[in-house]
């Protein structure tokens, strides 16, 4: 391409602020091509058993860092930074961050999506509920209550933590997901920040009526979170407002996705009945219902996919969500030095050819779907004399394939249509034997695309759709969706895997129940 080729070519950004790092990417929007991108980790702690917190502060300058960075990576390669037209953001979902809208200081560190302090409040609130029932208000917010979700972790701050509550009781808080904390300071913070959420991200916070798209007055009611403090829920493709900083300072930002609900985007499966699977820090599989949200009898999550413009309808998906994928992974490097790399877990597994019947169960934040059992604990059993560590970094990748399979045969049966072929991204899908591993353990064929950046193209997307961008619009998105490069077929025998799987979900059973009540992580501010 010529350097006048190159400087005539539209570009958009995306933000992508995911549970351990932060990226920001540039893309073609006339090809989709990445361009070029930086990368930061984001650095996890740990402060009690069950506890998971960044500091918002670290997430918002690492977000900063890698625009600014990536420009220059981008004028280096012969492109103009005004050649960006527009930037989306996409994120870790249902991870809270409260700050003082007057300050802009945070007032307490990010409560990351997978800690599981909230236990007792939601044994408690349970109690409260109508009927007492876990999916008393899933007809109306699609998900069960669950540390899982924004409200909880809201409600257990105002109740543990007097400086939030002194700050909400004043009408100095704001509170949102790492998307709203994100706008707000890129548009200005104390300087007229935008306290703005996107629908698929309010979808998780067990506060959104699914049908009316709102926060619904019951629900905030019942959990005694004041809307005063909680951002406008909008679309998930339109201007917000522009960047005051950065050197993109100017360019709109017009498109907002929940991290999975990006992918689902950036894989083009926009059409009923598709479904993708990402691998993370967690692993999630969504799958689109079309424009009626539908309920699950099965333990899957109702979920807004995307909505393209505020005059625009909704689309909804069934989501099975796991805590533990991409995380076990690094636990084994972290915290049991079985690995010095996370992408030594492939050659590792690789040098045995069966886990000669050894099972990990990776419930460190309990069990998410089909479950929704806080109390239970990861455990590794069929251990032998003749276990290695080839054996558990096998049976690691398996636990993925296993839940993976449990999300599937839950979409089946609430769906009545079982899925022969499955969509994967994430940085997991570049280990080839998982993928191998995936396809025989699910019995279904496994699609990994060629463009492996979906979730921060999805954001990509969603931006240039925006009403006063229009540099794409929804159906040429679906007219080009993602080329297939490789596909994995099931290569064992029906019966073996299903054999394999019964052993699973008996060693899933003796995982349950651990926690005792009186070891709660549940705590107080000191």
């Amino acid at each position: 391409m010529s350097p006048v080729e190159k400087t005539a070519q539209p570009l958009i950004g995306a933000v992508d602020q995911g549970t351990s790092s932060t990226r920001f990417l540039i893309f073609n929007c006339r090809t989709w091509e990445l361009i070029t991108y930086h990368q930061m980790e984001i650095l996890q702690k740990y402060p009690k058993e069950g506890w998971v917190e960044e500091d918002p502060m670290e997430i918002l300058a690492s977000v900063v860092t890698c625009i600014d960075k990536a420009v220059e990576n981008l004028a280096a390669l012969g492109y103009l930074p005004d050649q960006i037209k527009a930037i989306g953001i996409t994120n870790q979902r249902e991870s809270l961050v409260v700050w003082d809208q007057h300050t802009g200081k945070p007032l307490h560190p990010a409560i990351i999506w997978l800690d599981g302090r909230t236990a007792e409040t939601v044994d408690r609130l349970i109690q409260q509920s109508p009927g007492k029932s876990q999916d008393c208000f899933k007809s109306v917010a699609g998900l069960p209550i669950s540390t899982y979700f924004t409200a909880l972790k809201m409600r257990w701050l105002l109740d543990n933590d007097p400086n939030v509550k002194a700050s909400v009781d004043s009408t100095r808080c704001l509170l949102g997901n790492v998307d709203s904390w994100l706008l707000w300071n890129l548009t200005g913070g104390v300087d007229g920040g935008k306290h703005y959420t996107d629908v698929t991200n309010a979808s998780r916070t067990l506060l959104m009526n699914l049908h009316t798209l709102q926060w619904d007055n019951n629900l905030c009611s019942f959990f005694n979170i004041s809307k005063k403090i909680l951002p406008e829920i909008r679309s998930s493709s339109e201007i917000y407002g522009r960047l005051k900083c950065t050197a993109l300072n100017g360019v709109p930002i017009s498109g907002i996705l929940g991290d999975q609900q990006a992918a689902l985007v950036g894989q083009g499966a926009f059409r009923k009945g598709q479904a993708k699977n990402t691998y993370g820090t967690g692993c999630f599989l969504l799958y689109n219902t079309g424009t009626e949200p539908v309920n699950s009898s099965h333990g899957l999550l109702t979920t807004v996919a995307y909505q393209f413009g505020k005059n625009q309808p909704a689309h909804y998906a069934l989501e099975g969500s796991v805590a533990i994928a991409g995380a076990a992974v690094k636990w084994l490097r972290d915290n049991l030095g079985i690995i010095k790399e996370s992408a030594e877990i492939e050659t590792l597994a690789a040098q045995v050819d069966d886990t000669h019947g050894c099972y990990f169960v990776p419930a460190f934040s309990g069990l998410f779907c089909p479950y929704w059992q806080p109390d239970a604990r990861g455990i590794i059993c069929g251990l032998s004399q003749f276990t290695n560590r080839c054996h558990i970094a096998r049976a690691c990748l398996e636990a993925v394939c296993f839940q993976t399979r449990e999300l599937l045969e839950c979409v089946s049966k609430d769906s009545g249509i079982p899925m022969t072929a499955l969509q994967v991204d994430g940085g997991m899908t570049a280990n080839s034997l998982l993928m191998q591993l995936h396809a025989d353990l699910c019995n279904i064929n496994i699609i990994r695309p060629s463009m492996t950046e979906t979730t921060a193209l999805g954001a990509a997307m969603a931006a240039g759709c925006a009403e006063g961008v229009d540099l794409c619009s929804i159906e040429s998105l679906e007219a080009n969706a993602s080329i297939t490069t490789d596909s994995y077929a099931p290569a064992i025998k029906n019966h073996e895997a299903d054999q394999r799987f019964s052993r699973w979900k008996n060693a899933v059973q003796r995982s349950m129940r651990w926690e005792l009540p009186s070891q709660s992580s549940a705590g107080e501010i000191l």
